[in-house]
């Protein structure tokens, strides 16, 4: 089955590749298609997941995959949330989201900077589709002073997961992140859920 991943993240695309390979799925990036970015323009995680997708399907004509997550601070009530990808401005800027985050929390001492991040993902057959497939995930831990590793993307040198053994999510070999982070946790239910449909 083909499907169309509603993003133009490059991170995204290979993790989800990683984590759905053993299926028979090719999963396609919007952007190989010509589609450009869906503006996200609701209030949670979720709905803008159904916008994403339903552009993409809309599109494309295919089956589509829609994902939208952030990272949530509890010291900043949940900001960056949904616009983590944003915060300092130019969409996908992961430096400089990085640097307002850390100089946000420059005075929040270690036992306040708690924080998740979230991922929910919606995979719709059509973009009318009335019953769409909605898995999400929540990876809990707490924001690091400064950057640590060079792997993973976005938030993740500076978020330090609850289950990561003092690691970064940037320090993380690719196999262990992908089986505890918000979007491993998210993709192994929507495989629960693909394994009882038909399409």
């Amino acid at each position: 089955m083909n499907l169309v991943l509603a993003s133009g993240n490059a991170g995204k695309l290979i993790e989800m590749r990683e984590i759905l390979a053993d299926l028979d799925v090719e999963l396609i990036a919007q952007s190989a298609l010509g589609i450009s970015d869906a503006a996200e323009t609701a209030s949670t995680f979720v709905e803008n997941a159904l916008i994403k997708a339903r552009h993409a399907a809309r599109t494309s004509g295919l089956p589509a995959l829609g994902d939208d997550s952030g990272i949530c601070v509890d010291a900043l009530d949940g900001a960056p949330g949904l616009l983590s990808a944003r915060y300092a401005g130019e969409h996908g800027d992961a430096q400089a989201n990085i640097a307002k985050l850390l100089d946000a929390l420059r005075d929040v001492p270690a036992a306040q900077r708690t924080a998740h991040f979230h991922c929910s993902i919606v995979l719709l057959r059509k973009p009318d589709d009335p019953a769409p497939l909605i898995a999400e995930g929540r990876w809990p831990g707490t924001i690091l002073r400064a950057p640590r590793g060079r792997k993973g993307f976005g938030y993740d040198p500076i978020f330090q997961p609850d289950d990561g053994g003092g690691l970064s999510a940037a320090e993380l070999d690719a196999t262990t992140k992908n089986r505890i982070s918000h979007r491993g946790l998210a993709l192994a239910k929507l495989r629960v859920l693909l394994s009882q449909q038909t399409f």
